[in-house]
């Protein structure tokens, strides 16, 4: 019984580990964007824009005002 606990306990670190490797692959590419002060400011704003737009949609689907 105890092998199983060590074995389960091991899945939250592989999780952990498995959304920062595709969060630094996702972003990785775009580091260089921000070197240059043009594509920055799309690169942020296109950020926002994600997030309210995101907002926008969770709010409709769930019922909140």
């Amino acid at each position: 019984m105890q092998e199983f606990f060590d074995n389960v306990s091991r899945y939250p670190r592989y999780l952990i580990s498995f959304s920062l490797g595709i969060f630094y692959n996702a972003i990785a590419p775009l580091i260089p964007l921000l070197k240059r002060p043009t594509t920055a400011i799309a690169l942020i704003g296109a950020a926002v824009a994600f997030f309210i737009g995101l907002s926008f949609i969770l709010r409709a689907m769930l019922g909140l005002t």
